[in-house]
Formats: structure tokens, C-alpha cells, sequence
């Protein structure tokens, strides 16, 4: 059973009478545009078990339909004939779950036959489980299609079927106004648990989007963070460059002319080329947001992060695994957010917890992990968070590798390779 699409609008406040001639004719003669919907379309167990539970109800009312005109009818009809239409008033319900529509036209054209067929003197000419059939399918009906559908299937039932019914047959005509509302209660019955089910996926459909909108901020968020944070350092490298072309001539007092024409070329570039740094950077600050006054952080206040998480009550435990080498400062920078972030994570959602925290110098990585052993006491409510988004686009963007998720035999694990950069 596939799932059925959730941006149909089919609450609507009345009908013309153009609409419900619109409405009895896409019952009963066109096709729908769409497939029916499907309730609990994610449960697999469920549709199972619904399944099993219609095919048993098909099968106990079919044999009913043909069981009581045979014993309870006077006079008896025809074995045939009551085979036959027990197959065409209560069999559809085996398939109503899955073609509604169908399943009721059929049994409907049963249902007439019988009132058409059966015109002794009966009180009613259908049996009990043959009308309990067709009420059954036609709450799928309600429940799989839109509202003027519905409509049209009930003004058919009440005008195509009970109505004749009482004129041909000669059903009384208040137990006929008493079949009419019970249609009008399984219908509505049947358009409420529809409804209920479009709007709740609707609404699943929209908090995913939502979540995807979130993400994708966090992402732009984080991109420019990062650009903020290493335009400090590339500022720093550049001004260096800018200074130490600016030197030369003075501090080499026979250079030639043409190694002082080139000094001042890279001396002219690296001055543009941080004015332009500065002027693109600036763009990407909120105009609350100053220019950041202190270095960027590193590897080297490891243990002032340490010594935090263990202040918010966590029990860390920090070690460097190899020997410590110099790295870039974006690997360095980008070691201590993770290690940062996890840390906030932990402290967040698995309070109380033993952490441990590894920086490993490998032969061309950086690896850092950060791996806790599960929450003591109750954690915060999930969601809100973009700390691993974070993570991923810093990792991306030094072209190493992250993985994350939940540790053995419990607690959760970060770990990241960062390539040094160097080679």
C-alpha cells in the first residue's frame, strides 16, 4: 500500500448543486485522481493486520449473505442467485482497504440487484451481514478519499439504494430514514479518521521541512563562523607577509632593483588581498557583532576545556596520544570546536557521565575523540541543537572524516580525522 499525498484540501464549508452532481458522478462513474489514502501507512504490522481482519470479516459476511435468504428468506430464493449476489453485496470487502472506490461501486450494484431481484415480501430485502458490509466499506471510502467523493458515494447509497428499496421492495419508510442515517454517521465518521490522518501527516511532512530549513541555517551559520574565525588567522599570515616585504629593502641595503620592484609587488598584494579578506568578512558579521579582540583558540586550552565540563559535572579524563606536532590553524582550531562541542553535548544530554577525551597525532591526522558512557541523571529534552552540522562542515572543509553515534555498550562517540595539511 503506498503512502497517499498530504497537500489535498478536502474540508469545504457546502456544495452546489453543480459540486454534487460533480461529487455523485466521480463516485459512482470516474475514476479518482488519486490513489486512496492509507491509514497507518509507516505500521507494515498493522496494514497486516488489517488485512487479515477484513479478509476474515469478507469472508464470515459473504457466507452469511448466502447462509440467511437460503434458511430465513420465505419465500426461498434461488441457491444461485444468492451465491452471486453475496459476492457482489459483502466479497468486496476484501479489497476495500486497498480500492475503496471499487469495492463499494461493486457492492453497491449488488445491493441494488437484490432490492431489484428479492421484491417478495420481505422486510427489507438485503440480509443483516450483506448491509454491515457494505457500511464497512463504505467507512473506507469515507476514509480513502476527499470529501465530495465521500458525498457522492452517500447521496448514491441513500438515492441509488435505500430509496428504491422502499418503493420496489416495499421496506417500510422508517427503517429507510433509519439506513439513510446510518450512512450519513459512517461517512462522517469515516471523513473525521481521514482527516485526522492527512493532517497529521501534513504536519509530519512540514516539521520535516522545517527540520531540513533549521539544518541548512545551521550549516550557513556555521560556514560563516568559520570564515570569521580563520579570517583572524589568515589576516595574521598576510599583515606578516605585508610587513616583511615592506622590511627588505631596508634590511638588505644592496638588494637590486628588480628584487625591490618585487617586493613591493608582494608587498601591494598581500595589503589588497587582506583589505578584500576584510571587506568580504564583513559582510558575513551581524552588525551587533565585533571583530574578534583575542586569539583563536587551540589544542593549547585543551585543559581549560577540560577543567569546564568538569565544573558543569561531568568526570573527564583528557589524553594526548603521540607526540604533539606543530599543525595548521585551522586543524587546530577546528580540533578544539569539536572537542568544544562535544563537551557541550555531553554535559547536555548525558549529565553526569565519564568522558573521555583522546588527541592522537598520527602520521598525517589529527585525531581527536570524545566518547562518554551515558547520562546519570535525566538529560535534556533533544532537538533544538546543530552542534554536529557544525562539526561535519568543519571536518569538510579540511577534508577529513567524522562519524558519530552511540558508543557500546552505551553514552555516545565522536571521533574526527583531520588531515595535517602539510603534504
Amino acid at each position: 500500500m503506498s503512502e497517499y499525498p498530504t497537500d489535498r484540501h478536502p474540508r469545504r464549508a457546502g456544495f452546489s448543486d453543480a459540486a454534487l452532481r460533480q461529487a455523485v458522478l466521480d463516485a459512482a462513474v470516474r475514476a479518482p485522481n488519486e490513489p486512496p489514502r492509507v491509514l497507518m501507512p509507516g505500521r507494515r504490522w498493522v496494514r497486516w493486520l488489517e488485512l487479515l481482519l477484513v479478509t476474515a470479516m469478507a469472508v464470515g459476511f459473504t457466507g452469511g449473505t448466502i447462509a440467511i435468504p437460503l434458511n430465513i428468506f420465505d419465500p426461498r430464493p434461488p441457491a444461485m442467485l444468492a451465491v452471486v449476489l453475496a459476492l457482489m453485496q459483502a466479497a468486496p470487502l476484501a479489497f476495500a482497504p486497498r480500492w475503496p472506490l471499487a469495492a463499494w461501486r461493486i457492492s453497491a450494484l449488488g445491493l441494488l440487484a437484490g432490492a431489484l431481484l428479492l421484491r417478495e415480501d420481505y422486510f427489507w430485502p438485503w440480509p443483516v451481514t450483506s448491509w454491515l458490509a457494505f457500511v464497512v466499506i463504505l467507512f473506507f471510502t469515507a476514509v480513502g478519499y476527499d470529501r465530495p467523493v465521500a458525498v457522492g458515494a452517500g447521496l448514491v447509497s441513500v438515492g441509488g439504494l435505500i430509496v428504491p428499496g422502499v418503493v420496489v421492495a416495499g421496506m417500510p419508510d422508517w427503517f429507510g430514514l433509519i439506513l439513510a442515517g446510518i450512512v450519513v454517521l459512517v461517512l462522517a465518521f469515516g471523513d473525521a479518521v481521514g482527516g485526522r490522518y492527512t493532517a497529521e501527516l501534513s504536519l509530519a511532512e512540514q516539521e520535516a521541512l522545517r527540520r531540513q530549513d533549521l539544518a541548512r541555517q545551521a550549516r550557513l551559520e556555521e560556514r560563516a563562523r568559520i570564515a570569521r574565525e580563520l579570517h583572524d588567522v589568515v589576516a595574521h599570515h598576510m599583515s606578516v607577509i605585508a610587513m616583511q616585504a615592506e622590511a627588505a629593502p631596508y634590511k638588505i641595503p644592496d638588494l637590486p632593483d628588480a628584487a625591490r620592484d618585487t617586493f613591493a609587488l608582494v608587498r601591494d598584494a598581500a595589503r589588497d588581498a587582506l583589505t578584500e579578506t576584510r571587506r568580504v568578512v564583513g559582510l558575513l558579521r551581524s552588525e551587533d557583532e565585533g571583530a574578534e579582540r583575542r586569539p583563536q583558540p587551540g589544542l593549547e586550552r585543551l585543559e581549560e576545556l577540560v577543567s569546564g565540563a568538569r565544573r558543569a559535572g561531568l568526570s573527564v579524563d583528557a589524553a594526548i596520544v603521540g607526540v604533539p606536532r606543530p599543525v595548521s590553524a585551522g586543524v587546530d582550531l577546528s580540533a578544539y570546536r569539536i572537542v568544544q562541542e562535544s563537551l557541550s553535548n555531553a554535559s547536555r544530554y548525558a549529565p553526569g557521565a565519564r568522558v573521555w577525551v583522546e588527541v592522537r597525532y598520527g602520521r598525517r591526522t589529527l585525531a581527536v575523540s570524545v566518547t562518554d558512557d551515558g547520562p546519570r541523571t535525566s538529560p535534556a529534552e533533544p532537538g533544538g541543537g546543530h552542534g554536529l552540522v557544525g562539526m561535519r562542515e568543519r571536518v569538510a572543509m579540511l577534508g577529513g572524516t567524522l562519524s558519530a553515534g552511540p558508543a557500546e555498550p552505551r553514552g555516545w562517540t565522536v571521533v574526527a580525522e583531520l588531515p595535517y595539511g602539510d603534504g
